[in-house]
C-alpha cells in the first residue's frame, strides 16, 4: 500500500471505522431532524475528526483524510444509505449506540496501530487510539447540542476504547499482528461497551453526589 494508506490492515480498519462512525453521525442528524446537508456534515465530522487529530499529533500531515478520496467518500455513502433506510430502523437511539460501540472498537485499534507504525511507544499509542475513537464523537455531540458521551464515562466509554487500544498495542509489541488480531481486539472493545450498556455498569461519581442515572 502507499504511504497514504500505511498497512493494508490499517487502511481496511480505518475505512470500516469511518463507515460505522459516519452512520452514527447521520443517525444523530436524523434524530435531530437535520436535512441531508446537516447529515453529511455530522457524518464527515464524526467519521474523520478523531483520525485527523491523531494524524496531526503524530506528524502524518496532511492528514490521511485530506489525501485519500476514500476517506471523504465513505461518509457520503453512509449518509445516502442512512437517509434512505433509516425509516426501517426500529429504534434509532439503540442503533446509534450499537454502531457507536462498533466505531469505538475499530477506531481505538486503528489509532493505536497507526501510532505504533510511526514509532510511538506503547503508552502514547494507546492514548492516541483512545483519541482516535472519541474525537469525532465529541465533535458530533457538541454540534448536535448533546453532552458528549465521553463525559458519561460512568457508562464506560473511554474504558472500552482503552481496552481495545491497549490490547492491540500489547499484541503488536509481542509480534502478533494481522487481520484476526485487529478484529479480535476491536471486538473486545465493542463487546465491553455493549455489555456495559446492557448491564448498566457505572463508574463512581464524586462522593456525596446523588445517582440519577
Amino acid at each position: 500500500m502507499s504511504s497514504v494508506h500505511g498497512t493494508e490492515v490499517e487502511y481496511v480498519v480505518d475505512l470500516a471505522g469511518i463507515f460505522v462512525f459516519a452512520v452514527t453521525g447521520a443517525l444523530v442528524a436524523v434524530r435531530k431532524r437535520f436535512d441531508v446537508v446537516g447529515m453529511a456534515v455530522l457524518a464527515e465530522i464524526t467519521a474523520l475528526g478523531g483520525g485527523v487529530l491523531r494524524d496531526l499529533v503524530i506528524g502524518a500531515v496532511p492528514p490521511a483524510a485530506f489525501r485519500d478520496v476514500g476517506y471523504t467518500m465513505v461518509p457520503l455513502v453512509a449518509t445516502a444509505l442512512t437517509a434512505t433506510w433509516h425509516p426501517h430502523l426500529e429504534r434509532i437511539r439503540r442503533t446509534v449506540l450499537v454502531l457507536d460501540a462498533a466505531g469505538l472498537g475499530l477506531f481505538s485499534v486503528a489509532g493505536a496501530m497507526k501510532a505504533l507504525t510511526y514509532g510511538l511507544g506503547a503508552p502514547a499509542a494507546a492514548a492516541l487510539g483512545v483519541m482516535t475513537a472519541i474525537g469525532g464523537g465529541i465533535l458530533r455531540d457538541v454540534l448536535a447540542r448533546e453532552v458528549p458521551n465521553v463525559l458519561h464515562d460512568r457508562q464506560l466509554y473511554i474504558v472500552p476504547a482503552l481496552i481495545g487500544a491497549g490490547t492491540a498495542t500489547g499484541a503488536y509489541l509481542l509480534g502478533v499482528r494481522g487481520y484476526l488480531v485487529t478484529l479480535v481486539t476491536a471486538a473486545l472493545a465493542f463487546g465491553v461497551r455493549l455489555v456495559a450498556l446492557r448491564l448498566r455498569w457505572r463508574m463512581p461519581r464524586a462522593r456525596g453526589l446523588e445517582d440519577r442515572t
